[in-house]
């Protein structure tokens, strides 16, 4: 038995205890995956899968450009027939029961996966869901969220076209925490990071946007955002654009200079539209001009 077969077994076990008995899969899909086919459900891996070490951002770099052979991303399950629905469905059970996360004791024990179109051309990624989106298990649901939503639409686009995912899929604990927040550790994304990977990996968007500092150097590009934003990085290959945070922009508001943080934020819109060859007009090159 396989490294990676075991660890499908082991998983359906856990889910059995908690009385689930399956996961979302086709029927032919699920047919190999559960062993009742004529041929092996899953491919043989050189490695049993296992997190990503990361120990800077740096190093994170390295291995997206250069992904050694026994990584592979969070153990991706290769079930034969499979669309990239289903290997999401698959992935996101894998995550919620997540040890190398859960057994930080940092972080809380809801999983917030991500939201959008598989197919999507166009992914965005933040650094941790908050409170809101802990109590909706869904990727920016409060006002940040609201904020890139309407970044979206100024797009041209619809938030269902998008996929929105974040770094860390769990929202990390404090003391007394109530509705309050905090960015993830570079520990606490560490672990949560074979996923992202292989989020990216299965739906292979043209642009990745990455919301802020903290999601930048989770995918290995180091640096603060005014530094980073304005041009292009890599995520395995992925042209990648670094910008403001919504939250950043919501802050920048209330102290009085929201039209210039909009206004580089926008900047970088214009340039992941133009690298995706949407339509853009007058009046969308002129939001947030100085008057």
């Amino acid at each position: 038995m396989s490294a990676a077969t075991q660890l499908l077994k082991q998983h359906l076990q856990q889910r059995q205890l908690q009385g689930v008995t399956h996961i979302p899969l086709r029927a032919e899909a699920l047919e190999k995956l559960s062993g009742l086919g004529r041929k092996p459900a899953i491919r043989e891996m050189p490695e049993a899968p296992k997190p990503i070490a990361v120990e800077s951002a740096l190093e994170a770099r390295r291995i997206l450009d250069n992904p050694p052979p026994e990584t592979k991303k969070a153990g991706l399950i290769e079930v034969a027939g499979a669309s990239i629905e289903e290997k999401l469905a698959a992935l996101r059970a894998m995550a919620e029961t997540w040890e190398p996360a859960l057994a930080l004791n940092s972080l809380r024990k809801t999983m917030v996966f991500a939201v959008g179109d598989p197919h999507a051309r166009l992914m965005f990624v933040g650094e941790a869901p908050g409170a809101e989106e802990e109590k909706l298990r869904e990727p920016f649901v409060g006002p940040a969220g609201q904020k890139l939503t309407a970044i979206i639409k100024a797009m041209g686009l619809d938030r269902p076209q998008v996929y929105i995912s974040n770094i860390c899929k769990f929202r990390p604990a404090m003391d007394n925490q109530g509705s309050a927040n905090r960015k993830p550790t570079a520990e606490e994304m560490k672990a949560c990071l074979p996923f992202v990977l292989t989020e990216i990996d299965l739906i292979k968007p043209q642009v990745i946007v990455a919301l802020g500092a903290t999601a930048a150097e989770g995918l290995g590009i180091p640096g603060s955002v005014g530094g980073l934003r304005g041009r292009f990085h890599s995520t395995s290959g992925i042209p990648t654009m670094v910008t403001y945070h919504p939250s950043y922009l919501l802050r920048e508001e209330k102290m009085g200079d929201g039209i210039h943080a909009k206004r580089q934020v926008w900047e970088d819109m214009l340039k992941v539209m133009e690298k995706l060859g949407l339509p853009i007009s007058e009046k969308q090159r002129g939001y947030f001009k100085a008057k």
